[in-house]
């Protein structure tokens, strides 16, 4: 394969547009940076048929799941939604018990009654962009303080976005994008009223797991399928047996002719953040400090999570969410900094700020507005040990053992009995802060597993922090229990009311401030958290010289390379990448091709393996070859396929549309190859993982015989 020349890669990575499949565009500038190159590509459509305000278009098909975690598409005009499997995940084993496992079993609703309600689960359509930057501007004095400038721009943004809503039921805001260099006013709208439709059994779903997560090859059916429901009216409605399913202003047509190596394919979704304009000292934080935390802590999580989860189904079922929560970016850390090192990632970045340098200097009034910038961000990166102790708390005790998050809601209801208040409207509010969601938080919830968590981040916060930051309750651990955490933790929880669903049942009928006061695991959370704002602060220290210094540093850039087109970093905000399919080499000697067949599933199985375990319903379809026309020419079905569309997370569920603006497929992964894509794109290596939609197809209709839902859909033969 081509290598690229170093200054021709560091273009590619760090500046701006070099080849098709770099960049997270918005959707409402590709009309002019754009669609000409991608029209010469191949695609078929007009930048009016992917995004348009006034007429139905291609963003009007694609969804923010849950505000941004993951993306979905709408498939049918009956609000029939698809995105992956593990954006369902939650709602999959939220509705699985011992009786009615569908994480193992699978899920598939033959009526819409059968059709399972989630609530606060939601859909965000968007309905327009503006670009703001001009009015934001012409309201902001050039010579403001950093932190004066943000204040203005809140009062400046606030106004926009009150104006935009009026009294519409719409959702409003302004995003900052260029780190601050440019400003875009989006108008959403949001459904509430979201129904799980089908799923397949985890053994499909989550076929390979851990090992083969950011992995290629790769032979899984990540899928799910919901439902939009809106009120009578097509209007966003709460969950009622009136609503309607939702009728979409477009929906996109599933097209089975499957893609060929070289085909224009296009991504649209919600990706949640990127860095691509980090400087050099963000890139060694990162690696130094922010990913070796999250591995050493999430580590100690998982192996107590796992060994609890192997013990029964119940312990499977209950765990399953959060252990695939923490272990996807446990592995994403590891493979983000072996890639930011095999790529020499930094030294490129020390190469561009060289060049930035030079540039600089070589004019008084570049050097009058940038000459401080590189040195500035430099000094906000210096003060590592609290930016390290901030980092480790929000592992082992914001994120890691629940008991202390769960406590820590309870502090209203402190205070209010600390004042003495005993009205009972006062009363019930309190009661609802604790009790809102008590019930699905003890459905999963093991107290003998949240205390050896507990025990163990414990001790390594302890072990890894200096003393000066840690939580006041460490002192008592250190005189009264020798530092012993195992013991410090068995006495809090057995004098907790918050581990056991009847104690705090028994709290909510009787509260008492002295149950508090004596209630050691609300006590320490009252100290964790007093200490994580202790951090916080100090770690701000210096926010505003690194806010100040990063916003100049890409400022310059755009302003030295003024013929360039740059795309801003992924913000959650819609954008669109648009590439091709191609094979790659991730290694001397090895060349991965395009897209896997699921004769994959029978070579990986190992029975009665969780990660790799086929049922027999599968592999009996399987081995009869029963593909339909589901199979390609060479009589095979695809399973999946990889593309070079720039994605990170949250693009999870996207679609993958072809030239003619149809389906081919549903985005779930990157590679392991090219896991520092989200600060430096590589494009001899990054690929995009998705799940061919004919595999899909094929497992609603041939292993779940739902072909009620099949026949829904247009397909496109």
């Amino acid at each position: 394969m081509r290598r690229l020349s170093f200054l021709l890669l560091l273009t590619v990575i760090l500046l701006g547009r070099a080849v098709a499949d770099e960049g997270m565009w918005l959707p409402s500038l590709i009309h002019k940076l754009n669609v000409s190159e991608m029209q010469q590509m191949g695609m078929e459509l007009a930048a009016e048929d992917i995004y348009s305000i006034n007429n139905s278009s291609l963003k009007d098909a694609v969804v923010a799941l849950d505000r941004g975690s993951c993306t979905a598409e709408l498939i049918s005009n009956e609000g029939l939604l698809l995105t992956n499997h593990h954006c369902g995940f939650d709602e999959i084993q939220t509705h699985s018990s011992v009786d009615h496992d569908y994480l193992q079993d699978g899920f598939w609703a033959m009526t819409r009654e059968a059709e399972l309600p989630n609530p606060g689960k939601s859909v965000t359509f968007l309905v327009s962009i503006e670009d703001v930057t001009g009015k934001v501007m012409a309201e902001l004095p050039g010579d403001l303080a950093q932190e004066d400038r943000g204040r203005k721009i809140y009062e400046i943004t606030r106004e926009l976005e009150r104006e935009a809503k009026g009294d519409t039921h719409y959702e409003v805001y302004v995003r900052s994008f260029f780190n601050s260099n440019q400003y875009h006013l989006f108008v959403t709208e949001t459904f509430n009223d979201v129904r799980l439709v089908g799923a397949p059994p985890q053994a499909l779903g989550k076929f390979g797991g851990d090992t083969d997560n950011w992995m290629w090859p790769r032979h899984t059916a990540d899928f799910s399928l919901f439902r939009v429901y809106s009120g009578p009216d097509g209007k966003p409605a709460r969950f009622s047996e009136d609503n309607i399913p939702y009728s979409p202003k477009h929906f996109l047509p599933v097209s089975i002719n499957g893609i060929e190596e070289g085909d224009f394919a296009m991504v649209m979704g919600y990706p949640g953040r990127t860095n691509r304009y980090e400087t050099s000292f963000g890139v060694q934080y990162i690696m130094d400090v922010t990913n070796p935390v999250r591995v050493e802590v999430r580590e100690e999580k998982l192996n107590i999570i796992n060994h609890y989860m192997s013990s029964s189904q119940k312990a499977r079922i209950q765990y399953a969410s959060k252990y695939a929560r923490s272990s996807n970016y446990y592995k994403y850390s590891i493979g983000q900094n072996r890639g930011l090192e095999n790529l020499n990632v930094i030294e490129k970045k020390q190469e561009l700020e060289s060049e930035f340098t030079r540039w600089v200097n070589a004019d008084n009034s570049r050097k009058e507005k940038y000459g401080t910038v590189l040195d500035n961000i430099k000094e906000a990166y210096s003060n590592t040990e609290v930016k390290k102790a901030q980092e480790y708390m929000a592992e082992s005790m914001v994120r890691g053992s629940e008991i202390f998050m769960f406590a820590y809601r309870a502090l209203p209801v402190y205070r209010i009995l600390s004042e003495g208040e005993t009205r009972p409207e006062f009363q019930e509010m309190i009661k609802s802060r604790i009790t809102s969601g008590m019930d699905s938080h003890f459905k999963d919830y093991d107290a003998e597993t949240d205390k050896k968590v507990a025990a163990a981040l414990l001790k390594l916060y302890s072990d890894n922090i200096d003393p000066k930051y840690h939580p006041a309750f460490f002192a008592e651990v250190q005189k009264k229990y020798k530092g012993d955490f195992e013991k410090y933790t068995e006495r809090m929880f057995k004098r907790t009311v918050f581990a056991d669903e009847n104690k705090l049942n028994a709290f909510i009928d009787n509260m008492k401030l002295k149950t508090l006061e004596k209630d050691m695991a609300f006590q320490a959370a009252r100290d964790v958290f007093d200490k994580y704002r202790e951090l916080n602060e100090l770690a701000g220290a210096n926010k505003n010289l690194l806010d100040e210094g990063n916003r100049l540093f890409v400022e310059g850039l755009m302003e030295m390379n003024q013929d360039r087109n740059f795309y801003p970093d992924a913000n959650s905000t819609m954008r669109l990448t648009y590439g091709q399919a191609f094979d790659y080499e991730p290694r001397d000697g090895v060349i991965y091709k395009y897209y896997t067949t699921v004769d994959g599933y029978l070579e990986k199985e190992i029975p009665g393996d969780d990660e790799f375990h086929v049922p027999k319903r599968m592999k009996d379809l399987l081995l009869a070859r029963d593909f339909g026309r589901y199979a390609n020419d060479n009589n095979e079905l695809v399973a999946c396929f990889i593309t070079n569309n720039d994605i990170t997370g949250g693009n999870s569920g996207s679609p993958v549309i072809n030239a003619n603006g149809e389906l081919i497929g549903v985005a779930f992964d990157g590679n392991w190859e090219a896991m520092s894509g989200d600060i430096a794109f590589e494009p001899e290596l990054q690929r995009c993982i998705n799940v061919d939609i004919r595999f899909v197809l094929w497992v609603i209709d041939k292993y779940a015989g739902a072909t009620h839902l099949i026949d829904e859909m247009m397909i496109v033969e």
